[in-house]
């Protein structure tokens, strides 16, 4: 139930949520595993919504290797494309005019979030807060990043909703103990429906009196 005197927060993950990458990154990181022999068949899907630090510590561990990771991601992703997910523009606008905190939860660092700024100046302007991997020292789905930005608004749980794609940002969300909605965006609405509290296909259509009719 919703506490009244307190703010309601809105907590979104970057990308596959609000930036339309999750497909390119899966083709960088896919052909990365393969090439650096993880041996994890779609590597790039097992680690969606991890901090490129976890991922390094995790999985390549050899500094040399880190290096040369790091070269070609940078390289990578100031080509790729920062389109809006549909709808998500037009919902956070819609969030910030009925007086709701907005904030960013990202895995990505800000060397990472520097090209989407680039892409979007207005970006910015869009959220309450930023955070990013700097902000947290563990990687989802630790939910501690999660909690980070109710807390930041003196916010409870009962008044947040976190959105995410991937399975280890919408296990940070509901170990949060935060009402998550799971966008089927990255994974398919069958796999993650029973993972999170309510599944959308994306954010066309739906309003801050949408999020709070799930409250």
């Amino acid at each position: 139930m919703i506490v009244d005197d307190k703010p309601i927060v809105a907590l979104f993950d970057c990308d596959g949520v609000v930036v339309d990458t999750e497909s390119q990154y899966s083709v960088l990181w896919n052909a990365l595993g393969e090439e650096f022999q993880t041996g994890i068949p779609e590597f790039g899907h097992v680690i969606k919504g991890q901090t490129l630090t976890h991922i390094l510590t995790a999985y390549f561990p050899m500094k040399e290797t880190q290096d040369r990771l790091l070269e070609r991601l940078l390289a990578y992703e100031k080509n790729m494309k920062y389109d809006y997910m549909p709808g998500a523009y037009a919902f956070i606008q819609d969030l910030r005019k009925n007086g709701c905190k907005v904030v960013l939860v990202t895995s990505s660092d800000l060397q990472k979030m520097s090209n989407v700024y680039r892409a979007h100046p207005e970006f910015c302007s869009l959220f309450d807060r930023i955070l990013t991997s700097e902000d947290f020292t563990a990687s989802k789905p630790d939910p501690y990043c999660y909690l980070l930005g109710a807390r930041i608004f003196d916010a409870p749980l009962e008044n947040c909703v976190v959105f995410e794609d991937s399975f280890n940002g919408i296990k940070a969300g509901m170990s949060a103990g935060i009402y998550t909605v799971g966008l089927a965006t990255t994974n398919s609405r069958e796999s993650i429906s029973s993972c999170c509290n309510h599944v959308i296909d994306d954010f066309v259509g739906f309003t801050y009196d949408s999020m709070l009719s799930l409250l």
